[in-house]
């Protein structure tokens, strides 16, 4: 069965990010003990940055930089990113099925992205040994990462997910070194496609893919995963 998907007052009220991290805690919890079902959160945030485990000094905002915007260090791998008017933010809270496989999960979020962009009319790629979603380099420059993803699996149930650009003001990610990679840059489906991207729009076409089965946990497996030799 595919998860249930909750819209947090989208197109109405930005989300500040501790509260709906103290949700997603509260909805973990209640899927580790089966008194819910897999859920979807689907919402923008009030403009925040969230540092994971393995952010360096060097890669955080200095002092005075964050134009008021909070950072938050979070119990999710990865580095510091930035949260925002104008970018989907999709929370899967799913439980992984036996034996557990998190790339293949990761890959499963990365090829919905994927879909949403290419039928808006982008045709972004998977990078090696990097997560997330990449507009491939061209003559307007190198590569460039319109979505993100971050997954913490704790007790077989995912918590965090992905980020991705519809129409957000790209200036804010120049406060950090976004995800620790020094050497690519960041976008917008706005920005690519030289058109306004709302989140609804992308919003919808998410939902889409995830009441289609996109995310369905009986379809990951161990067999599927990708080849790690």
């Amino acid at each position: 069965m595919s998860p249930v998907v909750r819209r947090l007052e989208l197109g109405t009220r930005l989300q500040p990010y501790v509260a709906t991290w103290d949700l997603q805690r509260d909805l973990h919890a209640r899927r580790v003990a089966d008194e819910v079902g897999d859920t979807v959160l689907l919402l923008e945030h009030e403009a925040v940055y969230t540092a994971g485990r393995r952010t360096e000094p060097l890669e955080r905002p200095l002092p005075g930089g964050t134009r008021g915007a909070d950072v938050v260090d979070v119990d999710r791998g990865g580095k510091i990113t930035w949260h925002g008017p104008g970018q989907l933010v999709g929370y899967p809270l799913l439980r992984l099925p036996a034996p557990m496989d998190v790339v293949a999960f990761v890959r499963r979020v990365e090829g919905l992205l994927i879909d949403v962009c290419a039928e808006l009319g982008l045709a972004p790629e998977r990078v090696a040994g990097r997560s997330g979603v990449w507009v491939p380099a061209d003559t307007r420059g190198g590569e460039r990462k319109v979505a993100a993803i971050g997954i913490r699996v704790s007790r077989g149930v995912t918590m965090h997910g992905f980020a991705i650009n519809a129409d957000c003001d790209l200036s804010w990610f120049g406060a950090i070194v976004p995800c620790g990679i020094a050497d690519a840059s960041v976008t917008s489906l706005s920005a690519e496609l030289g058109r306004d991207v709302t989140v609804l729009e992308v919003a919808d076409l998410v939902q889409d893919r995830v009441d289609g089965g996109a995310l369905e946990i009986e379809a990951v497996s161990a067999a599927a995963a990708p080849s790690r030799g």
